[in-house]
């Protein structure tokens, strides 16, 4: 049974279409990025998956069932990229309502709401009100909310953005560890974050599915992405491209280079291709940063 299904997705409103026959089947495991350029139909996508639209044309199943089904409750969640949290009530007494409206009892709620707390690392502002925290730490709390009863599915839209890079880190540590149990459905701008959470990523764009792709996937064998600190890009790019096994160098942004390497057989003639480019970095004393296989999720998607 797949995590999510949707076949023939469509999303009007009025004349304007926000999806256009969308199809897609994902299953549980590895986060699942979702990305596209603003008015792509990524907020509709989530609405709908959610249960808040009724789509226009085709079907959409979560766990084999309609998203507003009563049989998905506590297994699906949500946190919106404007969530907000009632400035009057305590930490704990709003995540303990959320709790309750799952069916827990009055102090397994709490306990919940303190549960959940800790899995974001703030279980000492349960008794504080929203306006004393920092925008992170509002962040993290809404996270939490999303986190209680342990849902199998957990949609997040621009989970860190606006976030200093240390509350940043933490979300991301976050989603990582509870990975194994929770498969995370992540809309965001920010790339090169997807690219460390994410393997499969689904790209939106004009309400239409242009891309699904793996970022584990074999073709990717066949790429290096090498950063450099200080280099003759217009040399290296030349001498790169005289190596044995490489088909061809390309450089789409500063000191950043896509090798495309040979296909299998040949590569077994010339599979000692990194030795070669440090020696190359060495005869020139050029300075490299990062040498990785694959492509970046950027050039993936945009090459």
């Amino acid at each position: 049974m797949s995590l999510i299904q949707c076949q023939g997705l469509s999303q009007l409103y009025g004349s304007k279409k926000a999806l256009n026959d969308v199809n897609f089947s994902l299953e549980a495991g590895a986060p699942i990025a979702l990305v596209g350029p603003n008015g792509a139909g990524k907020t509709t996508l989530f609405s709908l998956l959610c249960g808040y639209l009724s789509p226009s044309a085709g079907t959409i199943t979560l766990l084999g069932e309609a998203p507003n089904s009563p049989k998905l409750l506590g297994k699906i969640a949500a946190l919106p990229q404007d969530a907000v949290l009632d400035p009057n009530l305590t930490i704990v007494s709003q995540l303990s309502f959320f709790a309750r409206l799952q069916g827990m009892g009055v102090e397994q709620a709490r306990q919940e709401a303190i549960r959940v707390l800790t899995l974001v690392d703030l279980a000492d502002v349960a008794e504080q009100k929203p306006p004393s925290l920092s925008h992170g730490m509002g962040k993290r709390v809404s996270i939490a909310q999303a986190l209680i009863g342990s849902p199998e599915l957990v949609l997040l839209d621009e989970p860190t953005a606006g976030l200093d890079p240390a509350n940043a880190k933490k979300v991301r540590e976050l989603v990582k560890a509870l990975s194994p149990t929770t498969t995370f459905m992540i809309s965001s701008h920010n790339l090169d974050e997807l690219e460390k959470l994410c393997d499969q990523v689904l790209y939106l764009d004009k309400g239409q599915l242009s891309q699904a792709v793996s970022m584990h996937a074999s073709t990717d064998s066949d790429y290096l992405t090498l950063t450099m600190q200080s280099c003759d890009s217009d040399l290296l790019q030349a001498e790169v491209a005289k190596l044995a096994g490489v088909v061809n160098v390309s450089s789409k942004q500063s000191k950043v280079f896509i090798i495309q390497l040979a296909t299998d057989e040949e590569k077994a003639q010339s599979s000692d291709i990194e030795m070669r480019l440090f020696a190359l970095f060495n005869q020139h004393k050029w300075q490299y940063k990062m040498l990785l296989k694959g492509r970046t999720l950027e050039e993936t998607l945009f090459s």
